[in-house]
């Protein structure tokens, strides 16, 4: 394993700089030497109780073998105070807590040589059942008969059989417990706004908690009105996902007092003062239903809420009639924006239209603020102590709430293709989400197999009734984050104060929604005492997020999301992937994801059929509102069919949402969905990271013949690419060469530019295991080129107010090592957000290439070659004058100038046990491959 680790413990997540007195070696030692005996007994006894060694009882199994996934770390996510204490000293880590991190890193370097044959070097078997000379244990949770947990020796993922219902959710609660306590403990404190008072007042803890309180600021009675209204409403499966929720729970809560009396809970409890170690006082509290929809909410939040940013869309666009007049100002920001792109890369690519969310013919109700009157709303009050020290600084973009921010930025891809171009007749699939990198991982693998549920898969700890991404008895799905927009804002009119608005003309109070924490040192963290208080006004319209003057009037803008006070609902839709009975093939499918109101791309392979849907809540737009700026909170410009008592409204019907059975192939690496379906992020132009895999499963395609391991080839391949070396150099090094380049340095970095693209543009490694890549210094030179061409390209013909507006809107650069961008370093994800299309579309035009949908004007040299061309090579050569340690500046965990490192990807620490880091690659954290053999 590589020998760089991170010292992080929930503080320093997005890049790991280590916690103030987090474990010191000395008092380490100490705890060692009076630990390790007494707790010998119950490390041991972790899995306890364990009886005969036999295999699982299997379902109808329909993969013959050809069902792979792999999800790194390891399974294993729990760890004792005296496992937590070795892996800090020492190194040594438990049990399955990495054993899935090798393999994965390693395809890095080993897919080109992969076979089909092969493929399991790098991924898991993921059939179903456990082959008796596999079984490490077998476990009757909570002493239960109908119900049984075996775990394999490779990986240790729990395979749950039950005979009846209650039992098969019984034991999926036990075996979270096991995998994931510590983390579903964070996560429900996360979601409720009270991380600092559970986990200490490190900066990070306050930046999540802060993070996503602001957008789902609910009460204990909002929470428990999810499970009481849409759910409980939804007749025999509401009434048996809410049975499953409550054996899952006791499940859960059954393991939480076998390892508090057996003294095997995880190690964090003791570390942040909830349990003694040596007396065992203290206690863990039990699971509740409402806990369900804390963590329901902060997934949601992360990977299922598309849309947003009206606000500062509308100061770009102000900044942009500003420069340029109302007129053309329009035009440019509109140019930018490519919100329905013609040159985009489509996940539905045979033509069908579904239109969406474009631009009204004629716009209605826009409430656009007054120059210089937008302040986002305060949310932090009252603090004291170390809080009060921290005030000078916002902790709302601190590491620990940009890290699970780029979660949400850390997307998803799919490859799929349909039986008519693959070698066996059959679809291949290779498919997974990209949940970012976090110790433990957010999601858990697991299999269920008892009446109405056959699945094995990854579901997202403590949310794992269901197994949420997977495979079935003869079909697998995956999604990817999809990002459509379902979210707006209101411009709420004031009266009387700033504390009450105007709604359908009546003054009416906001809502006051508070949340004060207070915390102490613990030994995990050593920020000194403080508190602080939380506060949100709500209105019917959603929470205020800013507040500005619409011509010279006082108003609030609030923020409203179709899936605000619904994130429970979705539970219909997973129960009813898990149930064989349902899911019989790709139309079962679609009605099966059509009841989950997340913004996701979903996939399904058989052995016959391929099939996609993009789900969600899409509301249904008043004629004339554009969704893409703040409107005025009147009837009017209100969703159609809206309820402001329960937050709902008209949506879209499925058939308007892009979907496809049997398309040639599919890919999706969150670009945009179809034709005319314009509710899409920034960026989503001619250059965008799903190009990566369309150009690569486009010519498999065409060849014919595509196997398993050709499919992971290809993902493979683009997961290694460098987005802008391989779609948008080769046009920047058009225009340098246009003519003869008589500078000796630039001459020597366009050469070794131009070297690097013709051996694929890629950042690989020059050997397994090796610390460096191939074409080094061609990689750091474009890494400092990039950001000084693109604002010496548009910063000039933009101006810098705009320049700095648009920039907001869409980062001009997500790099492997850009802490700058939006991902930030160490995250693996790369290249979803920068300016690649803006470059591509400006430079085609100077060169005289044809462009569809091009920007309104030229930026590059003013639009002249000549002056284009001036500009490259004077940025190139300032890029190409910087050294590695000015490329690359070093973190707690590199030294400046370590190119790999700065790449390198990091297990973002959510408890006690840290791994080293791997070398880059661009993929999904939890995979699957699959190619189904018979179907039912």
């Amino acid at each position: 394993m590589p020998r760089h680790t991170p010292r992080t413990f929930l503080d320093r997540l997005r890049t790991p700089r280590g916690i103030p007195g987090f474990l010191k070696t000395a008092s380490v030692c100490v705890l060692i030497a009076g630990l390790l005996s007494p707790l010998s007994t119950a490390v041991a006894a972790q899995g306890a109780p364990a009886s005969t060694r036999t295999a699982t009882a299997t379902a109808g199994d329909s993969c013959g073998g050809q069902c792979s996934d792999i999800l790194p770390p390891g399974e294993n996510g729990n760890a004792t105070l005296a496992q937590v204490l070795l892996n800090q000293v020492f190194g040594t880590q438990p049990e399955h807590a990495e054993d899935q991190l090798g393999p994965y890193a390693d395809l890095a370097t080993g897919y080109p040589a992969l076979t089909d044959a092969k493929i399991n070097t790098f991924f898991n078997d993921a059939s179903f059942g456990v082959p008796s000379g596999q079984v490490a244990s077998t476990t009757k949770p909570g002493g239960r008969t109908d119900v049984t947990i075996v775990r394999d020796k490779k990986t240790g993922v729990p395979h749950i059989t039950g005979t009846t219902r209650y039992g098969t959710e019984f034991g999926a609660g036990y075996a979270a417990a096991q995998d994931r306590l510590w983390l579903m403990d964070v996560f429900r404190h996360v979601g409720r706004g009270q991380l600092t008072g559970f986990a200490g007042g490190a900066p990070s803890n306050q930046g999540l908690e802060q993070e996503f309180w602001r957008n789902a600021p609910y009460t204990e009675a909002d929470l428990q009105a999810q499970i009481d209204g849409a759910i409980a409403s939804a007749g025999d499966r509401g009434k048996q996902a809410l049975d499953d929720v409550n054996a899952y729970l006791a499940g859960i809560n059954a393991y939480i007092d076998a390892s508090d009396s057996g003294r095997y809970f995880p190690g964090e409890y003791v570390l942040t003062g909830h349990k003694d170690s040596i007396t065992n006082a203290g206690t863990i509290d039990h699971f509740k239903v409402t806990d369900m929809v804390a963590l329901a909410s902060v997934i949601g939040a992360l990977f299922g809420s598309g849309g947003g940013g009206e606000v500062n869309n509308a100061l770009s666009l102000l900044a942009a009639q500003s420069r340029y007049g109302v007129a053309e100002g329009t035009k440019v920001w509109e140019s930018f924006r490519e919100r329905n792109d013609p040159e985009a890369v489509l996940t539905v690519h045979d033509g069908e239209s579904f239109p969406y969310a474009g631009k009204p013919a004629d716009p209605r109700g826009a409430a656009l603020p007054d120059a210089g009157t937008v302040a986002r709303e305060p949310l932090v009050y009252d603090r004291t102590g170390s809080a009060a020290k921290a005030a000078a600084k916002s902790t709302s973009g601190t590491a620990g709430a940009r890290a699970l921010s780029s979660a949400k930025r850390g997307m998803s891809n799919a490859l799929v293709v349909s039986g008519k171009h693959t070698a066996s007749g059959r679809p291949v699939a290779v498919f997974g989400p990209q949940t970012g990198y976090f110790a433990p991982q957010l999601l858990m693998l697991q299999e269920l197999q008892g009446p109405g549920i056959s699945a094995r898969g990854a579901s997202f700890a403590g949310l794992s009734m269901y197994v949420e991404l997977g495979r079935g008895q003869d079909y697998a799905w995956s999604a990817t984050t999809s990002g459509q927009d379902i979210i707006d804002t209101y411009a709420v009119e004031l009266c009387q104060d700033d504390y009450h608005y105007l709604y359908h003309g009546t003054c009416t109070a906001m809502d006051k929604v508070e949340r004060t924490n207070a915390w102490k040192p613990t030994v995990a963290d050593s920020t000194a005492a403080g508190s602080y208080t939380m506060r949100v006004w709500r209105t019917r319209y959603g929470p205020v997020e800013y507040r500005a003057t619409v011509d010279g009037k006082r108003v609030a803008y609030t923020t409203l999301r179709s899936s605000y006070l619904h994130e429970a609902d979705s539970i219909i839709g997973f129960q009813m992937l898990n149930d064989p009975d349902y899911v019989k093939g790709p139309e079962d499918f679609q009605k099966a994801v059509q009841h989950i109101n997340y913004t996701f791309n979903w996939f399904y392979a058989d052995s016959a059929h391929t099939a996609y849907y993009n789900s969600g809540d899409n509301p249904v737009r008043a004629t004339g509102v554009d969704g893409e700026f703040p409107v005025w909170a009147r009837q009017p410009y209100e969703w159609s069919g809206w309820d402001p008592a329960h937050n709902t409204a008209s949506y879209t019907p499925a058939s308007a949402h892009p979907n496809s059975v049997d398309q040639d192939y599919y890919i999706s690496w969150n670009n945009k969905q179809a034709k005319d379906y314009a509710a899409a992020p920034w960026g989503e132009g001619s250059v965008h990271r799903g190009d990566l895999l369309d150009d690569r499963v486009r010519k498999l395609v065409a060849d014919g013949g595509v196997t398993r391991s050709a499919l992971v080839k290809a993902m493979a391949d683009a997961g290694l690419a460098d987005l802008r070396a391989e779609d948008v150099l080769p046009k920047l090094l058009r225009v340098v060469k246009s003519a003869a380049i008589t500078d000796s340095t630039t001459a020597a970095a366009v050469d070794k530019l131009s070297a690097w693209v013709s051996a694929g543009a890629q950042r690989k490694v020059t050997s397994a295991g090796a610390k460096k890549y191939a074409d080094a210094d061609a990689i750091r030179i474009l890494d400092a080129w990039w950001p000084e061409l693109v604002k010496a390209e548009f910063a000039p013909g933009l101006g810098e107010d705009l320049y700095t507006a648009m920039t907001a809107n869409l980062p001009v650069d997500e790099s492997p090592s850009a802490a700058h961008g939006p991902t930030g370093s160490h995250a693996g994800s790369s290249f979803q957000y920068g300016w690649w299309s803006y470059v591509d579309k400006d430079l085609r035009t100077v060169l005289g290439e044809p462009v569809e949908g091009p920007l309104a004007q030229t930026y590059c040299g003013g639009g002249s070659l000549g002056a284009c061309r001036t500009t490259l090579l004077n940025t190139l050569k300032e890029a190409a004058g910087r050294s590695a340690s000015q490329v690359y500046p070093g973190d707690d965990l590199c030294s400046a100038g370590d190119q790999w490192c700065a790449d390198s990807i990091v297990q973002r620490a959510l408890g006690g046990i840290k791994h080293g880091n791997i070398s880059w690659q661009n993929r999904p954290t939890y995979q699957q491959v699959v190619e189904f053999t018979s179907h039912r």
